[in-house]
């Protein structure tokens, strides 16, 4: 059977519609820091399902999760009232074009997110092999609200002095309220942040988020001359379109 019943550790509230949660770790359940797992839960034995992303690395016993909170969607309505000790099934195998080895190594490498779509990159944030493969590492985190800017401050008490964390909100009041990508593309990111313009043949991008920002990036991207990582081969950015599954 693909999945397996896991218990739920602890659940974390953000905003009204964002929260994290853990479960207890599949034995034999391995996974690439940035890679997503399908999730479900049985309701009248019947499994609804959707992809997350995984935000904790390889090396923990748990498993941990950021989710939307969708009031009438199928999976996240029923998501949002998990408690500790309730089940959440968990698939056997991870999947995902958000890691190491879908990007060549570079100069920076560039993680553009929205949202939820943030929950990879923690991983990849928190991991050793991804600043021995890149000089530099930016993180951009655009969301609408303040409170949605989860593991804020996490992510600013990292004392490294090779990852840029940029949080940025378009909807309330903030140091910096452009959105994550149009601060890449106008290049006023890397020119706030001391780094060199943005160039295909030496640095790298990653994108997670609202399929709209993932449309535009990628078009804008191949416009400029970057190549995306397909089945063919390895290019200089990757997106990953399963994040859509997030929403429901």
């Amino acid at each position: 059977m693909p999945y397996s019943e896991q218990t739920v550790q602890s659940v974390r509230p953000w905003s009204d519609k964002t929260f994290s949660f853990t479960l207890t770790r599949p034995q034999d359940f391995a996974f690439e820091n940035g890679e997503f797992v399908t999730i479900g839960l049985k309701r009248e034995g019947k499994m609804v399902a959707r992809a997350y992303s995984i935000v904790s690395t390889t090396d923990r016993d748990h498993l941990e999760f950021l989710s939307i909170h969708v009031p009438d969607g199928p999976l996240t309505s029923q998501l949002a009232q998990v408690r500790p000790g309730d089940s959440v099934w968990v698939n056997s195998k991870a999947t995902g074009s958000l890691t190491l080895n879908h990007v060549l190594p570079g100069r920076v490498l560039y993680m553009l997110a929205t949202g939820t779509g943030l929950a990879p990159f923690i991983s990849l944030i928190r991991d050793p092999a991804t600043y021995a493969r890149f000089e530099q590492v930016v993180l951009v985190h655009s969301v609408r609200t303040v409170s949605e800017l989860a593991y804020h401050d996490e992510i600013s008490a990292l004392d490294n002095p090779h990852l840029h964390y940029v949080p940025t909100v378009t909807r309330e009041p903030f140091a910096t309220p452009e959105r994550g990508a149009d601060l890449f593309c106008t290049g006023q990111l890397s020119q706030r942040l001391g780094l060199p313009k943005p160039d295909f043949e030496h640095d790298r991008v990653m994108i997670c988020g609202n399929p709209e920002m993932t449309h535009d990036m990628t078009t804008w991207l191949k416009d400029a001359g970057w190549t995306i990582t397909n089945h063919r081969g390895i290019g200089n950015f990757t997106t990953e379109l399963a994040f859509v599954a997030h929403h429901a």
